[in-house]
């Protein structure tokens, strides 16, 4: 047995680092590696060598600045992680690797008021699916990553009561897809996963601190703070949609008046345009309107802006992120909304944290809830498994239903 402080417990330590920093960069090369762990090169080099011996990771040649250099990644034998996304309309399921490669994934619709039983019934079937297009057994899946449109109670695992899905409060969703698929499920609200999909693959890559907006059925926030998704002891850090901007304004489903959510969602948005443009009007076909010089579509995508703006302009005031990332069908209409958004920030933010903030949209589109699921994963699984065996080490892998970062 390792010995606090024992030189085998320090070398299953560093093993431990380089495969983490690997892992959820998809791949480094040495000297990346050494930078990112604050270990020497020539550890950095010891441990790749023997995991490479083992078969866990593979090393293939790369150019980094103009040098021959060794790109490290984890072996396509590691095994697969599944993400699945729960949003107000769809459900989206995807299968990747350990190198960060999206295997398969896929969409669809799925009932607004479909019941929890109907959506995870739905879930199951896609995941068997994908896993059988890819070739892959079910004991290959290190775990799920699973996504849901509200808070998640941190020590119960429950969907809490401000969840877009009607029906579904209360419901412990890891559990439920967990005794369904037979596989470890870590599940975070999908603000979260979001912010994670963001900060691993998209335009939050290389920062420490950020927030991610998704604003669409609803508005939620996910905050990463010194590289880490912070969700609070209870679970609903992030729920920037219910601050109050006018404790005179509309009912909003939380209760309250004059949630942020009651003047951008998509409900009302489309509201202040039915009477003009038709009740048959979805938020992407407003920005498509906006885009193509509507004068009344473009009026209201600039009030939304600047009403999220004040919401950003807040968070900056409290975290001063390096960056907000904006999320949801909204980020599709750019500079016409990101533009008062910024107006905003300019003039409600303490000017040293608006000089330091960029506003842009994200990347990854409606992609990044549920390639953030993939990731949650690679967070928050272990490194036992993947670690060469030593003497008296259980490799054995336990088995287990979490709420994202337990």
């Amino acid at each position: 047995m390792d010995t606090p402080g024992s030189q085998s417990s320090l070398h299953r330590a560093n093993l431990e680092r380089v495969l983490r920093a690997v892992r959820m960069a998809g791949s480094l090369t040495q000297a990346e590696i050494a930078r990112s762990t604050g270990l020497s090169a020539a550890t950095v080099s010891n441990i790749v060598r023997e995991l490479k011996e083992v078969g866990t990771v593979v090393v293939t040649p790369t150019s980094s600045g103009g040098r021959r250099a060794r790109s490290v990644s984890l072996s396509a034998d590691a095994g697969i992680v599944v993400g699945v996304d729960f949003g107000h309309s769809h459900l989206r399921v995807a299968v990747g690797n350990l190198a960060h490669r999206v295997l398969a994934e896929e969409s669809e619709p799925i009932d607004t008021d479909a019941s929890a039983d109907q959506g995870f019934g739905r879930a199951e079937l896609l995941v068997t699916r994908l896993l059988e297009q890819t070739g892959f057994r079910p004991e290959k899946v290190i775990g799920v990553g699973l996504g849901v449109p509200g808070p998640i109670d941190g020590e119960t695992g429950a969907l809490g009561s401000t969840a877009i899905l009607p029906g579904w409060t209360g419901i412990a969703p890891g559990q439920e897809l967990s005794s369904r698929l037979g596989m470890p499920v870590y599940v975070d609200n999908d603000a979260n996963l979001g912010a994670l999909g963001e900060l691993v693959w998209g335009a939050g890559r290389g920062l420490s601190d950020l927030a991610y907006i998704k604003v669409a059925s609803g508005v939620g926030a996910g905050l990463v703070i010194a590289g880490q998704i912070y969700r609070g002891p209870g679970g609903t850090a992030g729920e920037i949609g219910h601050i109050t901007l006018d404790e005179s304004g509309p009912v909003c489903r939380c209760g309250n008046r004059g949630c942020l959510e009651t003047f951008v969602a998509a409900r009302h948005i489309l509201s202040l345009l039915n009477g003009s443009h038709g009740v048959d009007l979805t938020v992407p076909r407003v920005v498509q309107l906006a885009q193509r010089g509507d004068l009344g579509c473009r009026r209201v995508l600039a009030d939304a802006g600047r009403q999220i703006g004040t919401g950003v302009a807040n968070l900056c005031n409290l975290l001063n992120p390096r960056r907000v990332i904006l999320g949801g069908d909204l980020a599709e209409a750019g500079d016409l909304v990101l533009d008062p958004i910024r107006e905003s920030v300019a003039r409600y933010a303490i000017p040293s944290a608006a000089r330091q903030l960029s506003v842009v949209p994200g990347t990854l589109g409606g992609r990044a809830e549920v390639l953030g699921a993939l990731a949650l994963v690679m967070s928050e699984m272990g490194d036992s498994g993947a670690l060469p065996a030593t003497e008296g080490r259980d490799s054995g892998r336990s088995v287990a239903v979490l709420p994202s970062g337990r």
